[in-house]
């Protein structure tokens, strides 16, 4: 018996924003708020915000666009945020739902499934619209599967390779047969479109993939995985069901020594810090996976790693394979996806997984909030 992923899906949201469109709109709230703060910056009381440019966020970041789920409040400049009307639960099939089951439903197709054949859902994400009940069991209802399990987890930006990981794990104890794991973001939702240090790293997407236990493989045959998880706060997303009880505790008197909380608990990073503290560890549990697995890394053909950076993916590959290691090793959708986290390394394996042949050996990798870092070593079958 093994454990195969047989089928992947990819669902593109209907928008797209360029960088030129994304920096038009950013630099008019600049020039909005410096010039409604004009005496206070003279004053040296309030700090003038710097506009952006498309030159610039492609040179650091590789980036030329986005997919997003709404476009128009994105680029609006008294509002900056995607304006997605709420979905009655229950009455109406919620946004992350749609998206996942989308993506699921072109898995199943390229697997050759129908939804009754899976066992289980593992709905792997950064972000959820909401608590409970699991999105995971929305997704199995609507593509119409009977029985058998679903739950969300979340790893932020590693949710993809640790979901495969419990997928695999969950089949070779007997729990499952066959697993999808979804992996949703909405990320034009957590982002802060008015920094510019990070406005423009994220898009939407929703992906999908078929883990089974076979007789007889196909597709790619899931070897192990690696798991590594170390706390930080480099980066970071607070926002949560507890913002209410917070805001209170600062409105009463009963904890005078509280300050009010910060209102803006969306996407933050320190992105030096990051780029400085996980390429290295990203390149070491490599390293070490394929060591422990007693494969020279010569033998590594294609890396479909998390799409966070041009300049990280650049670095990795480099460490990992050497200073001139073939870029195609480790190709990139990043120009025109952005950072979609979670979903990024299974976008690039949906786009890249015919270009190996019988017998050749991959590397999934994501990394992100935690730290988290997740490896997935594969082979075609």
């Amino acid at each position: 018996m093994t454990t195969c992923i047989t089928g992947t899906g990819l669902y593109i949201p209907p928008y797209s924003i360029s960088n030129e469109e994304l920096v038009e709109s950013f630099n008019q709230y600049v020039e909005n708020y410096n010039t409604e703060h004009a005496e206070e910056i003279a004053a040296e009381t309030v700090t003038a915000l710097e506009p952006s440019s498309a030159a610039f966020i492609e040179k650091v970041s590789g980036i030329k666009s986005r997919y997003v789920m709404e476009k128009e409040g994105i680029l609006n400049t008294e509002i900056m945020a995607p304006v997605i009307p709420y979905r009655n639960l229950g009455e109406e099939l919620s946004v992350m739902a749609e998206m996942g089951a989308a993506a699921l439903r072109d898995a199943l197709a390229d697997a050759g499934l129908e939804a009754n054949d899976l066992d289980g859902i593992i709905l792997a994400c950064s972000n959820f619209q909401r608590t409970y009940p699991a999105v995971a069991i929305e997704i199995q209802n609507e593509i119409g599967m009977i029985g058998g399990f679903a739950y969300d987890m979340n790893v932020a930006c590693s949710a993809a390779t640790f979901g495969l990981s419990q997928a695999h794990g969950s089949i070779i104890s007997g729990l499952a047969k066959r697993i999808a794991v979804v992996n949703v973001e909405i990320t034009s939702a957590h982002l802060n479109w008015r920094n510019r240090d990070s406005h423009f790293i994220f898009g939407d997407v929703a992906t999908a993939s078929i883990v089974e236990e076979l007789d007889t493989p196909k597709g790619y045959e899931i070897l192990n995985s690696k798991l590594f998880t170390q706390f930080s706060t480099n980066i970071k997303n607070e926002y949560g069901f507890m913002d209410r009880s917070e805001y209170l505790a600062a409105q009463t008197e009963m904890y005078p020594d509280i300050k009010a909380p910060v209102t803006d608990k969306l996407f933050l990073q320190n992105g030096r810090k990051v780029f400085r503290e996980v390429c290295p560890k990203v390149s070491e549990i490599i390293t070490e996976h394929l060591q422990e697995n007693d494969i020279p890394t010569s033998d590594v053909k294609m890396m479909w790693l998390h799409q966070a950076n041009a300049n990280m993916l650049d670095l990795i590959l480099r460490t990992v394979v050497g200073k001139d290691a073939d870029k195609s090793i480790a190709p990139s959708v990043i120009a025109e996806f952005a950072n979609t986290s979670s979903a990024s390394p299974m976008i690039v394996f949906h786009r890249h997984k015919d270009d190996l042949v019988s017998g050749d050996l991959g590397v999934i990798c994501s990394f992100g909030a935690g730290y988290s870092i997740g490896s997935v070593l594969v082979r075609k079958v």
